[in-house]
Parts: structure tokens; C-alpha cells; sequence
């Protein structure tokens, strides 16, 4: 039987105890696929709220957003006074549920989008809450420079930091078709330099892109090992309301992937899988009634038994 290694089980052999991610969502922050700067209306799939529950808390902002060349902050303190309620709230449930130590998950969005200054006021803040022992940040390729990959590292050197970049696909058509904004060339660039200062990388893709074969994901999925991923998050793509994807799943132009392909391409990913390098998700899915389609994303808890099932069939303990 191969075990594969958990980014559960990776951080508490790390750290001696469990280490739980704390989702943190922020105001004002946006992405370059949104506000016009590569490209307008986000990813085809893209509705953050179906992603990102925490969400729910943060007002958005009318009038204002940040990006990478913004002069000013307007709304640093109430970002700092938002992550410090979001952590306080988050980590207190968490602690009765047997968790002691935690990652502050800057989740919604593109979390390195903003002026240097203001994340590094962001970042410091959350590492210095209590029982932190670093930060996951959630971000696109075409988001990070020279300058912020190097303020990383700096942290790096004291507390455990993870950049974790939607990698999507290798391909540059499937990146045209759900309208990412970058091609795989800024992929490489970030995850090459972000590997050069040892900073630990999570690479995001999703199985069942338009037009995409088995041979393709699994191709995206070597490709990820090559440049030097230390964890990966494997999702189907499923159709949610309010997204350009749904407009074309109504007339036919989108099917998503059947489970029983997902799970195909699940195990054989996983049998591929390095021993040093983490799973941290191998499906996901969304439970009201923004989804539209496939049916069986509805219930994660009965997908991701059937999933694990499968792969204990195949010799694979997740």
C-alpha cells in the first residue's frame, strides 16, 4: 500500500502537532483577470464566492481596488482590523476542535496583487499572531515580482511560507479558453524563481478543462513535478451560476467531467506522485444550489469517500 502524503500529515511531522489553515479574506483585494489589467470577467469558472465562503464577511469595496502599482492604501487598517477578526474568530473554533497550531491562509483572490508595502504590513501582522508558524498565500503567476518573491524568502528564513499558484493547465489554448490571462510561460517564470529562494510551492490544477483529454491533465501533472512543486491541488471543474462557463453549459458547448473519469485521473496521478510531495486536495465541490453541473460536486463528503475508495483499490492510502 502507498501512502501518500497529506499536507496534514507533512505539517504535523513538521511541527510536532496539528496545523490547521485559517482562510482569510480581505477587502479591496482583486485579481489583473478582473479589474481590466490582463484581462476582463475572470476565468470562465470564476465566481469567488463559491469558492471562498469566508467571503461572506468582507464588504466590497465600490470605487476602489488594489493592484500591484497602487500609490496608496486607503484601506489598510480596516484590512488589518478585518484579518485580525477573521483569525481571532477562525482559530478560536478551531481550538475546540483539537487544532494548536496554525497557517493564516490568505485565500480570496490574488493575494500578492497590492503595493509591497502593504503586504508586507499584512503579512507580519498575521505571523504575529499567536500559535502562527507561517502563511499559505493564495496567487497568480503574472502577480508576484522579483521584489515580492525576494520578501518572501526574508520571512522564509524564520516561518514556514507557502505561495501556491494556480497552474490550471501546460497548455496555452486551454488558458485562452477560460480566459486565465497568462500563458504557461508565466507559470514557469514564477514557480522557477519562487523555487530559486526555497520558498515552498503549491501548485493548483483542475481536471476536466474544456476540450482537455486524460493525457493533457496528466501531462499538466508531471509538467507541475518538473519545475519543482513541493504540494498540489487537484479539483474537478464544475459549473457554477453567475460564471461564463455557465452560460455555456446551457447551450451545449461545455460537459464536465464524469466522476468516474475524474477518479481515473485522480489515481493516476497519485501512483505518480513523489514521496516527498504533499497532496493537499484531490477534489472539491460546492453544496447549495449555484451548481449547475456535475450533480455529483454537490455532496463533497460522498464524493471524496467514493474517491478515497477507489484509490484503496488501487493500493493508494490518502
Amino acid at each position: 500500500m502507498k501512502e501518500i502524503l497529506t499536507f496534514g500529515k507533512y505539517l504535523k511531522r513538521k511541527f510536532g502537532s496539528k496545523v490547521t489553515k485559517v482562510p482569510i479574506a480581505l477587502s479591496g483585494f482583486t485579481c489583473p483577470n478582473i479589474d481590466g489589467k490582463t484581462a476582463r470577467g475572470g476565468c470562465t469558472f470564476c465566481e469567488n464566492e463559491s469558492f471562498n465562503p469566508t467571503l461572506n464577511s468582507v464588504q466590497k469595496v465600490k470605487g476602489f481596488s488594489l493592484n500591484m502599482d497602487s500609490k496608496t492604501n486607503p484601506l489598510l487598517e480596516k484590512q488589518l482590523g478585518e484579518l485580525r477578526f477573521q483569525f481571532k474568530t477562525i482559530s478560536e473554533k478551531l481550538e475546540k476542535e483539537g487544532t494548536e497550531l496554525f497557517l493564516v491562509y490568505f485565500q480570496a483572490f490574488t493575494n500578492t496583487y497590492a503595493p509591497i508595502e502593504t503586504l508586507k504590513k499584512l503579512y507580519r501582522e498575521a505571523l504575529s499572531f499567536p500559535n502562527v508558524v507561517g502563511l499559505s498565500i493564495g496567487t497568480r503567476s503574472d502577480s508576484v515580482s522579483d521584489e515580492v518573491l525576494d520578501f518572501l524568502a526574508e520571512l522564509s528564513k524564520e516561518k514556514e511560507i507557502w505561495i501556491e499558484f494556480g497552474i490550471q493547465s501546460i497548455y496555452d489554448e486551454t488558458l485562452q479558453k477560460i480566459n486565465r490571462g497568462h500563458d504557461y510561460k508565466s507559470v514557469e517564470w514564477a514557480i522557477t524563481e519562487s523555487k530559486k529562494r526555497n520558498l515552498n510551492v503549491c501548485g493548483h490544477l483542475i481536471y476536466g478543462l474544456p476540450d482537455e483529454n486524460s493525457e493533457m491533465m496528466q501531462n499538466s501533472f508531471q509538467k507541475s513535478l518538473e519545475l519543482g512543486v513541493d504540494s498540489i491541488k487537484i479539483h474537478p471543474l464544475y459549473v457554477v451560476e453567475r460564471t461564463a462557463l455557465a452560460n455555456k453549459f446551457r447551450v451545449g458547448e461545455f460537459t464536465p467531467i464524469s466522476e468516474e473519469e475524474y477518479i481515473k485521473n485522480v489515481i493516476i496521478s497519485l501512483k505518480n506522485l513523489p514521496e516527498n510531495v504533499s497532496m493537499q486536495r484531490i477534489s472539491a465541490g460546492i453544496e447549495n444550489d449555484t451548481l449547475l453541473s456535475p450533480d455529483w460536486c454537490f455532496n463533497k463528503q460522498k464524493s471524496f469517500g467514493k474517491i478515497r475508495k477507489a484509490l484503496h483499490g488501487e493500493g493508494l492510502l490518502y
